[in-house]
Parts: C-alpha cells; sequence; structure tokens
C-alpha cells in the first residue's frame, strides 16, 4: 500500500473522529434548546441522550467482530453513511420520539465507525509509527470535544438549533467520499477473511452481550432504578446475571465468538483492559463532580468554571501527538503508566479540597488529567490493539470503546455512591442526600471519595505496570 494511500486513510479517520467528537458536544449544549423546540421536558430530551449511549456502548463489540470478519473498511464508511443520515434525520425531527429513534440510529452508526476507526489508523502507519497515529486520533477525539461547545453555541444562537445536526451532515460526506477513494485505490480489497473461509457471526453471542449490556447499564442508573419496582429491580439484577453469564459461557464454546476469550491469555491485551476501565472510572468520577464543588461550593461562575474545562483538553489537543512519539520510542508501558499516575495525583489534589480553596487547585487537578489523558489513552491503546492478531483488530477496538464507556458509567455511579455514603457518614444523618448547601459536609464526602477514587487510580497505575514492555507483533 502506498504513503500517499495511507495518509488518506488516517485523514478520513481523522476527520471522522473529529466529526463525532465535535457531534458530542454540540448536541449536549444543545439539550435546552432542542427540548424547547420539541416541547417536552427534561426526562424527554435526556432519552434522546441515552439511546445514543445505549446504542455505542451495546454495538462497538459487535461491529469490531462484524469488521474482523467482512472487512474493517466497509463497516466504517457503512458507518459514516448512517451516522451522516441520520444527522439530517435529527435535524427534521417532528417531535422527540422521532429524535430518540433518530439519536439510536446515529449511535449505531458511531458504533459501526468506533468499532474500526483505530484499528484503520493502526492499519494506515508502520509499526514504528503506531502509537503517533493513535495520538493524532486522540487529538482529533479531543479537538472536538474542545471546538464542539462554543461552535454549538454560535449556531445555536445564531441560526437555529437544527443546524446543529445540519452541520454534521458536509462533514459525514466529505468523509464518506475520502473513504469510496480510498476504497477504491488501495492494493488489495476489503473483504474480510477470506469467503471460503469467512467464520460465521455468533448471532446469539450478539444478543446476549447487547442484552448484559444494557442490563448493567440500567442497574448502574440509579433513577431508573429508582423508576422501577422492588420486583423490577430484582428482574434487572437477575437479567445481567442471565445475560452475562450466557454470553461467557457462549463465548467458551462458539466456534467463531464474538469475543474470544483466549484474547485474556494476551497480557498486554488484559491488563491494557483492565486499566483502560479504572483509568475511565477515575477521570469520569473527576470531571462529573467537579463541576458541583466549582460552582456550588466555591461559587463560580459558569462561564469562568467553562474557561477553566478548557484545560483539560486544551492538554490533551495539543500533547496527544507528543504521548505517541514517545510510545513509538519507549513502547507503551511507560508513556501509559506515567499517564495513570497523573490521574492518580489529580486526585489527591481532590483530597485537599476545602470550602475556600483557590480556584486554581481544581484547574490544576482538570491540567492533570489532560496530560494523563496524553500520555495515557495514546499509548494505552497502541498497546491494546497491537497485541492481538490482526484478525482481531476490530474487536479489540470495539473492547476499547466497551470498557471506555462502561468506566463513564461506572465512574458516575461510584461517584454518587461514594458522596451519598461519605455525605451521610459526617452528618450524621441516615436518609441524606449529597447538598452543597452544607457546604463543610459536602466539602468532607468530596474529600472522602476523591480518597477512594487515588486508589482506584494507583490500582490502574499497577495494572498498567503488569502489562509488559511490549505487546505481540502483528
Amino acid at each position: 500500500m502506498t504513503s500517499r494511500a495511507n495518509a488518506l486513510l488516517l485523514g478520513t479517520a481523522l476527520l471522522v473522529t473529529f466529526t463525532t467528537g465535535t457531534a458530542s458536544r454540540i448536541f449536549a449544549i444543545s439539550l435546552p434548546s432542542i427540548a424547547t423546540g420539541l416541547h417536552t421536558d427534561m426526562i424527554g430530551i435526556s432519552w434522546a441522550f441515552i439511546s445514543y449511549q445505549l446504542a455505542t456502548a451495546a454495538l462497538s463489540l459487535v461491529f469490531g467482530r462484524v469488521g474482523d470478519v467482512y472487512g474493517r473498511l466497509s463497516v466504517y464508511i457503512w458507518g459514516i453513511v448512517l451516522f451522516t443520515a441520520s444527522s439530517f434525520l435529527c435535524g427534521v425531527a417532528g417531535d422527540i420520539a422521532q429524535l430518540i429513534v433518530y439519536r439510536a440510529l446515529q449511535g449505531i452508526g458511531a458504533a459501526m465507525i468506533q468499532a474500526q476507526g483505530r484499528a484503520l489508523a493502526m492499519d494506515a502507519s508502520s509499526e514504528e509509527t503506531r502509537g503517533r497515529a493513535q495520538g493524532l486520533m486522540t487529538t482529533a477525539h479531543h479537538g472536538g470535544f474542545l471546538l464542539g461547545p462554543g461552535l454549538g453555541g454560535f449556531i445555536i444562537q445564531y441560526v437555529h438549533w437544527r443546524a446543529a445536526f445540519f452541520f454534521l451532515v458536509p462533514l459525514g460526506a466529505a468523509a464518506t467520499v475520502l473513504g469510496f477513494t480510498y476504497q477504491r485505490r488501495r492494493d488489495n480489497p476489503d473483504a474480510g477473511a477470506p469467503r471460503g473461509e469467512r467464520p460465521a457471526i455468533d448471532y446469539l453471542g450478539a444478543v446476549l452481550l447487547v442484552g448484559a449490556t444494557l442490563a448493567l447499564m440500567g442497574i448502574l442508573d440509579r433513577q431508573f432504578m429508582e423508576w422501577l419496582t422492588p420486583a423490577w429491580r430484582v428482574a434487572a439484577v437477575a437479567g445481567f446475571a442471565a445475560f452475562g453469564a450466557g454470553f461467557l459461557w457462549r463465548e467458551s464454546c462458539a466456534p467463531s465468538p464474538i469475543l474470544s476469550l483466549a484474547l485474556f491469555r494476551i497480557r498486554m491485551f488484559a491488563f491494557s483492559t483492565v486499566t483502560l476501565l479504572l483509568v475511565s472510572v477515575v477521570m469520569t468520577l473527576t470531571v462529573y463532580l467537579l463541576p458541583f464543588y466549582l460552582q456550588d461550593v466555591l461559587r463560580l461562575s459558569p462561564s469562568f468554571m467553562g474557561i477553566l474545562f478548557l484545560s483539560a483538553p486544551v492538554f490533551a489537543t495539543t500533547l496527544s501527538p507528543l504521548g505517541g512519539v514517545i510510545s513509538d520510542k519507549v513502547g507503551p508501558r511507560i508513556p501509559a503508566t506515567a499517564g495513570a499516575m497523573l490521574f492518580a495525583l489529580s486526585c489527591v489534589l481532590g483530597v485537599y479540597f476545602e470550602p475556600d480553596s483557590h480556584w486554581a487547585l481544581p484547574t490544576l487537578v482538570l491540567a492533570l488529567g489532560g496530560l494523563g489523558t496524553a500520555l495515557f489513552f495514546p499509548a494505552n491503546h497502541t498497546a491494546l490493539i497491537a497485541s492481538v492478531p490482526l484478525e482481531h483488530r476490530g474487536v479489540a477496538t470495539g473492547t476499547l470503546y466497551t470498557m471506555f464507556g462502561l468506566g463513564n458509567v461506572f465512574g458516575i455511579t461510584v461517584g454518587n455512591f461514594l458522596m451519598t455514603l461519605a455525605f451521610r457518614m459526617h452528618s450524621g444523618i441516615a436518609d441524606a442526600l449529597p447538598a452543597a448547601e452544607d457546604t463543610a459536609h459536602f466539602t468532607a464526602a468530596l474529600q472522602d471519595t476523591f480518597l477512594v477514587a487515588t486508589g482506584i487510580g494507583l490500582v490502574g497505575v499497577a495494572c498498567s505496570v503488569l502489562r509488559g514492555a511490549a505487546g505481540r507483533k502483528a
């Protein structure tokens, strides 16, 4: 394959990653305007957000396997087509029910994209530049995070909230053209396994995996569980146990499993996966809790708080390529472990939060998280994907996004649980819920929560060290 073709593939992957990152932030900032425009409430619009998250979390691993069997590039391009078309449909949605359905379709397209994107970026790079490619992918993703809020706010204020969806259409169309152009120019067809040797998709395993993922995310959603009756809560937990056990049984005996359990015998893959989950928990917990401390305890304005929150994506966007280069030079273990240590250190600083702390302290927490992102994610993603045989890279990429999504859910759940437990302990009220009006006890609960988060982060550091010095040569 020529270097020009490789550059075209990597450029396509970067554009799509930037588009999906931008889309997530534009939608988040558009929520109030969309709710008003479609005459719905907070609960209704939240389902438009949840439907997308459920689709990506439940299907990324499945589409990773589909890409390994039928060809990653084909799944990737049609994922872009679906994401682009559903973005247009979101823009013309007539009511909240339509928007929820179209957002679910958009999430399916995103799952097809995510499950192939980083594997294709690795395919487009040499063994010596894999880390650099993953660093550029992280830069593109966080670049979308950085520009999305401001861009979304401008579009909503001066055009219309529907234009926030229409804005994604030309970007998706451009990426589709680039993808098909690369597909025509590549030396070998993207057909996955040879047709006569192509394994069948384990549809039963896929159904069990989707069921287990949806049940787990429902169990971890506090509002959803409170909405259920006690009997249905028991049924939800039992359903997760049944789906989860069924999936593990199926994958252990299926001739062509969705997720080959043998991959977890690869030390680099297994420990990179666990480290990603733990770091994602710590990162999400921090980003979730800090706004309450900044706005409700330190009394900072939302606009100033937004400026402080730029520190993390600025560092992540500008320094991720450097993190990838370091990974190429010394291997993934050192930069990934250093990044995990920075996340743990940011939680240590959270232990010292006080009701009258200077805003510079939480800003330093955010900045350390941005530096940790630049070092950890390019190196860890390189280690995770490169450690498996070539025919399993789609599954590895799907595993990556599944673990990251679960880490996000776990981070919010663990943060809520720890804050509630610690607040009740400090306030002496058995049924109290964390309230920033009780500044002293709220801050004390925050300190305890970050202390536990530090422990989670240190376990992640240990797992990163245990991954070994080098991955499998694909």
